[in-house]
């Protein structure tokens, strides 16, 4: 297979110094990658419009702030300030988890690890251990 790569970066190579990628369509400016190709049609036009109008779907919003969380626990080393974000990082996990169909944890019990955690950060208790 490094015969075949070799072979098709030679010709990539040779195409590109006669000058023959220069006028394509869309050159100098970035790709965009459709990830929607196992999306039905109609589903596919319905995201195209919302997206084009500026709409976000809240999975991805939602899964934007779980990373800014996530980043910002790798910096923070206050115990009290990481069980915050924590609690943060629970609540938005358990939305997600919803938008997904539920999973298999009961909502009850989730909102009960949410309010435990929340309690312990009130009195002050040091976070539990990580895995």
């Amino acid at each position: 297979m490094k015969l075949l790569d070799a072979l098709v970066e030679q010709r990539i190579n040779e195409a590109a110094s006669r000058g023959t990628f220069n006028d394509l369509p869309g050159a100098g400016k970035p790709l965009e990658f459709d990830d929607d190709l196992l999306v039905p049609e109609e589903v596919r036009v319905a995201n195209r419009i919302l997206k084009n109008a500026g709409f976000v779907l809240p999975a991805v919003e939602q899964l934007r702030a779980l990373r800014g969380l996530q980043d910002e626990l790798d910096r923070v080393t206050d115990p009290a300030a990481r069980c915050r974000i924590q609690v943060k990082m629970l609540a938005l996990d358990m939305a997600l988890e919803s938008l997904r169909g539920g999973g298999c944890v009961p909502h009850e019990y989730r909102r009960h690890i949410a309010k435990r955690l929340s309690e312990r950060h009130s009195r002050g208790e040091p976070e539990p251990n990580q895995p």
